[in-house]
């Protein structure tokens, strides 16, 4: 935008992107809104249009587009105009009123939050905002939700505040908390009943709990914590009154947990006081068990798993805290606490339940690693408790008549009971898993009920539920020794009636899949096994089930199911007369290669021969009647077929004495290449099939290794010109695993290095495009993987390759690239190519590749430093620069003085000062930095310091 746009002009535009039912003039205003927005006239026409207050609609648009405007775009604003831009800003706030917009107020207060934390010189924000709005009744409403945002914004991504101001900022807030909690006070003492008030009181506090800025040691005797439980006590409540009470709680004890945490055994003083503190809040949480109850007679789902939140926060609290005052075999008095949460884990609802999951998974990690029997004999009861509870919870409704995902909300639920398989499969170690299945089992038959007295028969939801948790634990039952619940489970199952519930008759197939394991050791199982199992794919509702108990039974006993293999072939002939869905074939086929593995030798291709072509003559139909169109997932789409092949030359891994003999699935692949080939040719204009194609090769040339070089050439020549024709970056990914396999062979390493020399070309092409590396992350993840390939497997002669230049200045711009796998692979790269050029064992080329790789070094290995270290402060996410960090220390290694100059060029080239004209670093900051790497010998020391360096630039 060259000029400042009529006011009207932006009313009109405001008016017809909320308003005109022409979708295309919305569009259009909506661009054109975009634009304005990211100008800087921005600033005057949203200033003017807060001023003017003509309607809702421009009014929001104005308020929004302040607060991206400072949040985004602050540097715009010379120093001087900062002052009249925060008094513009309260002067707006000011004339708030109960009829505002709560969404305009709150992009006016975020916008002033970010402004005082991007205005360095305002010295003492907080205590202006007070004096200025706190002891008028309707600015308290905007005044608290700026001391809301204020803390909040801190940390936000989208300013760039830098560590050194963020903790200037924290400093100043911490120096202003004493103020804001008579304010607080204040506010609690005068609102009145208003609800809003208190909510945002409540809130203010949170939040400047969260950011430290507050004291636990403040906490005792603060009023408001004891507002927060005076609201949890009392069940009439309102709903986000109760919810802003218990965030208030929850953020407190996480922060004790982390204050505990940090100071164990460093000081005396403090801990004690943090124990005191502990106390406190077990003694007044511990209070709010019969509000709890009161919630769950008066059905407030709300309140009840906001009381949850609490007494699980509170028990995380206290974790280390009772497990290491249970040493020994004794109870700690915290565990009243675990008390608590069962108590919610009882909760008829499971979504209260679900609420525990994250203690549960910690306490077990604790116990495991601790590995004492005394202390899981301490902890057992509660476990059980807690399985039992999940058990309930996996129940299904009595009159559901499909299957778990069939019901109302099924796949809710279905995910639920995933997350409790997960659960129970971390935590039954401290009761045991065959004790767990014993009590599953006795839940089955209907053991004795209370005082001794006959119990009911289970129902058919219970007795499913029941398996399903056996299901969870069967596969840490040690095979050998359990000899009498598993047979009785497995007889039991393969004599359910007809009439069983589906439900019933679902869980008991796949849990006969997770006992493949004792199958194994019990053989004699084997037949009835399967032959219930084969019954089974035939029933509506049980295929895919008996497909994944079919496919772990073979994994488990490939030995045994080999004499079974003729009927498993007749099972792979059969597939589509099945109810089952195409990934339930595919993992029966899955099963049926793994078996064919340990055929006699003699017996494995006439096999593989007939397994492959039950899958390959149809796609041989298809490509043969290119009328027909194709339906994704139906038998006309190519993909079913070639994934079938896929997984049939996966899973097909003889055992192979001498590698100097004929692979006994060599000639099996070489009658398959011209119908892959076929499909590769057919298919080249659809990246999907493409991608599949070139999966089927991959698995194909795994499945033989080097005895499908004769496959080469052809291969070669094929991949080459369809990738010059279409650029399908899987072609690069598919060249990698012929480098990988082929490489070593001398003879073959020329055609390698010709087909990588023409693949470059087209790949450039691409990538030089503007936005090319960011619009083709995947060409780039699969270029450099090719790269490294060759780094790897024949360095020398890559090292001498004329496209090296090319390649190496590519991998330069795509440091800063924050796509994950491409940017991991671009780094792989540089750091196999500076592996390649150090010493290794039993190489006779040392010197060579020494050689090759310091002529690149010398040229490139500046600029690396200085791309990897800006990549590093302005591209990448934190998790990324692990990968970075491996290669810088690898460059350390190869020439430290190297590094530690050109670390020292790119510093010099960093930014003083950021976006809101603070400055970024200090000397000293500086000079750690670079003292750290450069006299780093680990990978980790790089990462830990590139992390710290890049946030006095974010």
């Amino acid at each position: 935008m060259d000029s400042p746009p009529a006011l009207e002009t932006v009313y009109q535009a405001v008016y017809s992107l909320y308003n005109n039912p022409d979708t295309l003039e919305k569009e259009k205003a909506s661009l054109w809104l975009g634009v304005l927005q990211r100008s800087v006239y921005a600033w005057k026409v949203a200033d003017e249009m807060l001023q003017q207050k003509r309607d809702l609609e421009s009014c929001y648009f104005a308020a929004q587009t302040m607060r991206t405007k400072i949040q985004l775009s602050f540097h715009e604003l010379p120093t001087e105009a900062h002052a009249s831009l925060r008094d513009s800003l309260m002067e707006h706030i000011s004339q708030i009123n109960e009829h505002t917009n709560t969404v305009i107020v709150t992009q006016l207060c975020v916008a002033l939050a970010d402004l005082t934390l991007q205005m360095s010189s305002w010295q003492k924000p907080v205590v202006d905002l007070i004096n200025r709005f706190g002891s008028n009744t309707s600015s308290l409403w905007p005044l608290l939700e700026v001391m809301i945002v204020l803390p909040e914004e801190v940390n936000a991504r989208s300013l760039r505040l830098g560590a050194n101001r963020r903790q200037q900022i924290l400093m100043d807030l911490t120096a202003s908390a004493e103020t804001v909690m008579e304010f607080l006070k204040m506010c609690l003492k005068n609102g009145g009943d208003n609800v809003q008030i208190h909510i945002r009181i409540l809130r203010c506090f949170t939040s400047w709990t969260i950011v430290h800025a507050i004291s636990l040691q403040a906490v005792p005797s603060s009023d408001i914590v004891a507002y927060a439980f005076q609201v949890l006590g009392n069940h009439m409540a309102s709903s986000q009154l109760h919810e802003a009470a218990t965030d208030c709680v929850c953020i407190i004890l996480q922060a004790l947990e982390q204050e505990s945490s940090c100071n164990r055994g460093q000081n005396t003083e403090l801990e004690a006081q943090l124990q005191q503190l502990q106390l406190c809040l077990f003694t007044s949480v511990t209070t709010l068990e019969q509000p709890y109850h009161l919630s769950v007679a008066h059905e407030d789902m709300d309140k009840s798993m906001n009381y949850c939140r609490i007494f699980t926060e509170l028990a995380e609290t206290f974790l280390e805290t009772m497990v290491l005052g249970s040493v020994g075999g004794k109870q700690h008095y915290a565990i009243k606490i675990l008390d608590l949460v069962l108590m919610c884990v009882g909760h008829h609802d499971y979504e209260v339940a679900e609420i525990t999951f994250n203690l549960w998974y910690r306490l077990s990690e604790v116990l495991y690693q601790r590995n004492s029997d005394d202390l899981n004999s301490v902890f057992k009861p509660h476990i059980e408790r807690l399985i039992a509870a999940l058990c309930r919870h996996c129940q299904m409704e009595p009159d559901q008549l499909g299957l778990v995902e069939e019901g109302g909300g099924g796949e809710e639920f279905a995910d639920f009971r995933g997350r409790v398989s997960e659960l129970i499969k971390d935590v039954v170690f401290v009761v045991g898993s065959s004790h767990c299945f014993r009590q599953m089992f006795s839940t089955l038959t209907g053991g004795p009920g209370p005082q001794g007295q006959p119990a009911h028969p289970p129902t058919w939801d219970s007795t499913e539920a029941a398996l399903f948790v056996m299901q969870a634990v069967a596969k840490n039952i040690l095979p050998r020794e359990e000899n009498d619940v598993v047979p009785k489970v497995v007889e039991a199952i393969l004599n359910l009636p007809e009439n069983a519930h589906i439900a019933v008759r679902h869980t008991s197939v796949l849990l006969l899949g997770e006992l493949c394991e004792w199958i194994e050791k019990h053989p004699q199982s084997l037949e009835p096994v399967l032959n219930f199992l084969l019954a089974c794919l035939n029933q509506r509702g049980l295929g895919n089930a008996a497909s994944r108990a079919l496919q772990s039974i073979c994994a488990a006993c490939p030995l045994h199911m080999a004499a079974h293999f003729q009927g498993l072939l007749q099972i792979a002939r059969s597939l589509d007369n099945f109810a089952i869905s195409n990934d339930a074939a595919i993992v029966l086929l899955k099963g049926v290669a793994s078996t064919l593995a340990r055929l006699p030798k003699d017996e494995i291709a006439p096999a593989m021969k007939e397994l492959c072509w039950f899958q390959a003559r149809p796609l041989c139909e298809l490509m043969e009647s290119r009328g027909i169109p194709i339906e994704r997932g139906t038998k006309t789409d190519p993909m079913i077929w070639l994934d079938r092949l896929a997984a049939i030359f996966r899973h097909t891994n003889p055992r192979i004495e001498n590698p100097n003999e004929p692979h006994p699935c060599q000639s099996v692949i070489t009658e398959m290449w011209p119908v892959l080939s076929n499909a590769c040719n057919t298919y080249q204009h659809d990246t999907r099939l493409m991608e599949r194609c070139c999966r089927c090769l991959r698995f194909a040339v795994r499945c033989v290794g080097k005895h499908s070089a004769h496959l080469l050439e052809p291969l070669v020549k094929q991949i080459v010109e369809l990738y010059a024709a279409h650029q399908h970056s899987c072609f690069l990914y598919l060249g990698s695993i012929l480098v990988d396999e082929y490489a070593s062979d001398i003879d073959c390493v020329p055609g390698l290095l010709g087909m990588l020399e023409a693949f470059i070309g087209p790949t450039f092409t691409i990538l030089q495009h503007p936005d090319g590396l960011k619009n083709h992350p995947d060409t780039v993840d699969d270029l450099f993987r090719l790269c490294a390939r060759f780094l790897q497997r024949a360095p020398v002669a890559f090292l001498h390759s004329a496209a090296l230049g090319s390649i190496v200045e590519c991998a330069l711009l795509a440091c800063s690239l924050d796509h994950r796998d491409a940017n991991a692979s671009v780094m792989k790269f540089f750091y196999d190519l500076l592996h390649s050029g150090c010493k290794h064992e039993n190489r006779s080329d040392f010197a060579i590749r020494r050689q090759l790789v310091q002529e690149i070094v010398r040229k490139e290995g500046q600029s690396l430093v200085a791309r990897l270290l800006h990549a590093s402060v302005f591209s990448l996410h934190s998790y990324m620069l692990s990968d970075v960090a491996d290669v810088i220390v690898e460059l350390i290694s190869f020439d430290r003085e190297l590094v530690s100059k050109g670390l020292e060029e790119a510093i010099k080239a960093m930014p003083t000062q950021n976006v809101v004209g603070a400055p970024t670093a200090t000397p000293d900051q500086l000079l750690e930095f670079h003292n750290t790497v450069t006299r780093a010998d680990s990978s980790k020391t790089v990462s830990h310091a590139l992390r710290n360096f890049a946030r006095l630039f974010r």
